[in-house]
C-alpha cells in the first residue's frame, strides 16, 4: 500500500511542486550562506529556552494513520477525523488539565504511518487537506501555550502494520526531486524528511519548534540544526535520549527500574542548567499511540513522576493516547479531571520554582527518616520560599526529617490546609512534628526561611588530581555552571584552605548530575562517591588519622558529611571509591562535584544568622525537641501524643552503639542546667556528656509510659558549639522528650 497524495498527475499539481521544490532549495541556500558552519555546540542558556525553562512540562500525543482503528487511506483517516468532531481546543483543554504549558504533536512518527497533518506540497507519505497543524498553533496561541513538532529520523517501520507495501512513496517523492531518492533507506528519509523541516518553518512561525527522535546523519552533514536556529531563531530543539550539542533540550525516554518507581530523575544524566525533559506515559500498558482499548493509569505514579521532575528541575513530557477524533479513552480523561482540581490546590509549590537542593539552593530531596522520599522546590525569586513534598510519608511516625542546608526555618505550614507545623532545627536537621494525615500522592509543606548560614568565606580549594580546564578552584568559585574533575583518579583528595583555625563542623557537596544515581545497566552507572575519609589539620603538611570514615549513598542533590568536633585550619576530604564499576568504562573512577564548602556551625532553632555565618548563640532558656537529633545505632523517634513535640526517643540504652547527640550554640561559657523531660514506668538512668567530657548520671521515675516526667542536671558548657550526648551502655534507658537549657 502506498500513499500519494491525490491528484499527482495533473499538470497544475507538477507545476506547482516544481514551484515548492524550487522555493525550498532557494531557502536551504539562503541559510546556508547566511551562516558560519563551525563545531556544533549546545547552547546551555538562550532566550529562545525561556518557554520551556519557565514550564512544568508538556502533553505528548502520539496520534497517526495507524491510531485505531487502523486506516491505510490517508484521505479516508482524515475524513474520520474531521466527521469524529476533532477540535484542537480539547486538546489544549486536557493540557491545561495536567497543568502542562506545550503540546508535542507525534504525527510523522515512524510506527504511526508517517503522516503529515498539514497540506503538504512534498510528495511520499501521507499529508491531509486540512491543516491540523495550523489549527492546533493558532489555537495555542491566545492561550500563552506552545505546540512543538515531532520528527522523526527513521524510515525503518515502513512497513509496519501493512500486508504489502510501504507508508512510503519513493517515486513520487523522486519525481519531485528530479532525481531517484529512495525513501525507505536511511540517507534517502533524511533528504525526504529534511524538505519537510523547511516547508514547515516557512509556514508556521508561530510553532514552537522540533522535538527530533535522534539523529540522521543527512541532517548533519546539510547542518540542519544551525538552519533551523538561524531561520527560525525562537524555535527549540529537542532531542530524544541523545545528548545532541546543538540541542537545547535532552528528552529521557519511559526510564524505569527506580526505587520508589516514581523517582524518575533518578535515571536523569544530564546536569543543570542543561534544559532536561523526561518523557513517560500515564497508561499502565499499551502502545505510546491508542490501539483500541483503555487502559489504566497509575495516579500514584503518574503524578509522583510529575512530582519528582520539578524538583529536579525537570520538564516533564505527559504521553496520553489519542483516538482518531483526538479524544481519550474514558481512563485518561478521568484522570486528568482529577489532576485539574489536584493540582489546582498545590500549583503554588510547582509553578515558577525550580528543584531544591541543586544549584538553585533549597532543602535537602530524596530519602529522609523512617522510609520517607520525597523532593524539595525553591522560588525562582523568593530564595526563602521553599516546599516540601513527601510522596511517600514516614512510616510509624509524624515527624518528618530532612537536612536543612543551611537555612534558618521560620515557619512551616500545610499547604492545602493552612495549618501551622511544629519544628525545629538541630545538627543540620530541620524535624517538622504532628503531622497527622499524609496525603496519598504529595503532602506539601510550605516552608519560609530568614536567611542562609554562609559556609567559610575565601576558601581555597585545592586537589592532589584534576582534569585540564577543571581544577579544583571550580568546586569552591561559588559558580555552578563550572566544576572540578578528578581525571578519573582514585584514590583523590579535596582539600579545604579556612584561612584560620576554627571549628569545622561539616562538608557540603553538590556532585555533578551527569549520570543516573543508579546502576541501570553494565555501562550506565552512578558516578558519585562512595567511601570517603576526611582528615584534619593545622598546618596542611601533618594530617595523623581520619576524623570521620564513612559511605555516602548514591543519591541526587546535596550530600552533607558531619564532622565530629573539630578544630583545625585544613580539611581534607579523601575519595577512596565511586559507584561506577569498570564495565562502565564512561563513568569508572570519574568524580565531578559543581560546589564543595565546609560550614563551621549548624543553624538552630531560635538563633539568628549573621552575616559571616557565625551565628550569636541561643538565646536561653532554649528547649531541644528529643526527635531533632543525630540517633545513631537503634535509637529512633516514635510518635508520641503526650510529647512536646509530638514524638520522642526510644532505645538509647543497652548498647555503646546506641545514643543520640545534639549540638547548641551557647552564647558564654558556664554551668548550664538541663531539664530533661522523658517518658519511663519505674525508674531508669542514663548518662549525658557534654564535648566528650566527664558524664553525668540522671534518672527519671515514672509510673507510666504515656505521660513524660523531668529531671534536673547541671553540666559545663563552652562559648560556641557544644555537642550534648545521651546514653546508657549497659542497661535500658527511658524515652527521651525534650531537653530544655537554662
Amino acid at each position: 500500500m502506498v500513499n500519494a497524495l491525490s491528484g499527482d498527475g495533473d499538470r497544475m499539481t507538477r507545476r506547482r511542486r516544481r514551484t515548492v521544490a524550487v522555493a525550498v532549495a532557494a531557502m536551504v541556500a539562503l541559510v546556508l550562506n547566511m551562516i558560519t558552519v563551525g563545531p556544533a555546540r549546545a547552547d546551555l542558556q538562550n532566550p529562545r529556552q525561556e518557554f520551556l525553562r519557565s514550564s512544568v512540562g508538556g502533553l505528548f500525543l502520539h496520534w497517526g494513520e495507524r491510531t485505531a482503528p487502523q486506516h491505510t487511506d490517508c484521505a479516508q483517516w482524515e475524513a474520520d477525523v474531521t466527521n469524529g468532531g476533532w477540535t484542537p481546543d480539547y486538546w489544549l483543554d486536557e493540557a491545561q488539565k495536567l497543568h502542562t504549558q506545550y503540546i508535542v504533536l507525534a504525527t510523522f512518527h515512524s510506527r504511526l504511518g508517517y503522516a503529515r497533518p498539514w497540506p503538504s506540497a512534498i510528495p511520499g507519505s501521507c499529508s491531509t487537506k486540512r491543516d491540523f497543524l495550523g489549527e492546533l498553533v493558532d489555537a495555542a496561541k491566545p492561550r500563552g501555550m506552545k505546540v512543538i513538532l515531532y520528527m522523526t529520523d527513521d524510515p525503518q517501520w515502513h512497513t509496519q502494520g501493512l500486508t504489502s507495501g510501504s507508508w512510503l512513496d519513493s517515486a513520487a517523492y523522486s519525481a519531485y526531486k528530479g532525481h531517484d531518492v529512495d525513501i525507505t533507506t536511511r540517507d534517502g528519509f533524511g533528504e525526504f524528511s529534511y524538505d519537510n523541516f523547511f516547508e514547515v518553518m516557512k509556514r508556521y512561525p508561530d510553532l514552537g519548534g522540533f522535538w527530533i527522535d535522534n539523529d540522521n546523519a543527512y541532517w548533519e552533514r546539510n547542518h540542519l540544526y544551525e538552519q533551523i536556529h538561524q531561520l527560525r531563531p525562537n524555535y527549540t530543539l529537542s532531542n530524544n535520549n541523545e545528548d545532541t550539542p546543538e540541542m537545547d533540550m535532552v528528552s529521557n525516554e519511559q526510564k524505569t527500574g527506580m526505587t520508589p518507581s516514581y523517582d524518575y530523575p533518578q535515571a536523569v544524566y544530564t546536569a543543570q542548567p542543561r534544559l532536561t525533559e523526561a518523557d513517560f506515559k500515564l497508561p499502565t500498558t499499551g502502545n505510546w499511540w491508542y490501539d483500541g482499548v483503555d487502559p489504566s493509569v497509575d495516579y500514584r505514579v503518574s503524578l509522583g513522576r510529575l512530582i519528582t521532575n520539578v524538583g529536579s528541575s525537570v520538564k516533564a513530557l505527559m504521553d496520553e493516547q489519542a483516538m482518531v477524533n483526538g479524544h481519550f479513552p474514558p481512563k485518561q480523561e478521568a484522570f486528568n479531571n482529577f489532576a485539574d482540581d489536584y493540582l489546582d490546590q498545590i500549583w503554588e509549590s510547582l509553578n515558577g520554582v525550580e528543584g531544591g537542593g541543586y544549584m538553585y539552593g533549597g532543602l535537602e530531596p530524596g530519602g529522609w527518616n523512617d522510609g520517607a522520599h520525597g523532593v524539595t522546590t525553591i522560588s525562582r525569586t523568593d530564595p526563602n520560599l521553599h516546599y516540601i513534598h513527601v510522596v511517600t510519608p514516614p512510616t510509624g511516625t509524624t515527624t518528618l526529617k530532612l537536612g536543612d542546608n543551611g537555612y534558618k526555618i521560620k515557619s512551616v505550614t500545610n499547604l492545602r490546609t493552612g495549618a501551622e507545623l511544629k519544628f525545629s532545627q538541630s545538627n543540620g536537621t530541620l524535624a517538622i512534628t504532628g503531622i497527622s494525615e499524609w496525603d496519598p500522592y504529595d503532602t506539601v509543606l510550605k516552608v519560609t526561611s530568614n536567611g542562609r548560614a554562609k559556609p567559610y568565606p575565601g576558601v581555597t580549594v585545592t586537589a592532589s588530581a584534576s582534569a585540564a580546564g577543571h581544577d579544583a578552584t571550580a568546586a569552591g568559585d561559588g559558580d555552578y555552571l563550572t566544576y572540578w574533575d578528578n581525571n578519573k583518579t582514585l584514590p583523590v583528595s579535596l582539600d579545604f584552605d579556612l584561612g584560620d583555625v576554627d571549628r569545622a563542623r561539616y562538608i557540603g557537596l553538590n556532585q555533578r548530575e551527569d549520570s543516573v544515581s543508579y546502576a541501570r545497566s553494565a555501562t550506565e552507572q552512578s558516578a558519585r562517591i562512595r567511601d570517603y575519609e576526611v582528615y584534619a589539620s593545622d598546618d596542611g603538611v601533618n594530617w595523623g588519622a581520619p576524623v570521620k570514615i564513612g559511605t555516602l549513598p548514591s543519591q541526587r542533590g546535596v550530600q552533607i558529611v558531619d564532622l565530629p568536633h573539630t578544630t583545625a585550619r585544613h580539611v581534607r576530604l579523601r575519595v577512596l571509591s565511586t559507584y561506577a564499576a569498570s564495565t562502565d568504562t564512561t563513568r569508572y573512577k570519574r568524580l565531578r562535584i559543581d560546589e564543595a564548602w565546609v560550614g563551621n556551625h549548624y543553624v538552630r532553632h531560635g538563633e539568628p544568622i549573621a552575616e559571616d555565618g557565625a551565628g550569636g548563640g541561643v538565646t536561653l532558656p532554649v528547649t531541644i525537641e528529643a526527635e531533632t537529633g543525630v540517633l545513631s545505632g537503634s535509637a529512633r523517634a516514635d510518635a508520641c501524643p503526650g510529647c512536646s513535640g509530638g514524638a520522642k526517643v526510644r532505645f538509647i540504652g543497652n548498647n555503646t552503639a546506641n545514643y543520640a547527640t545534639y549540638n547548641v550554640n551557647m552564647p558564654a561559657a558556664g554551668d548550664r542546667q538541663l531539664t530533661i523531660a522523658g517518658e519511663v514506668s519505674g525508674t531508669r538512668s542514663f548518662s549525658v556528656s557534654v564535648n566528650g567530657g566527664t558524664p553525668v548520671t540522671a534518672t527519671l521515675t515514672g509510673t507510666t509510659w504515656d505521660s513524660p516526667t523531668t529531671t534536673t542536671v547541671t553540666v559545663p558548657m563552652n562559648a560556641g558549639i557544644n555537642t550534648l550526648k545521651f546514653y546508657n551502655d549497659t542497661a535500658n534507658a527511658p524515652d527521651l522528650d525534650s531537653i530544655t537549657i537554662s
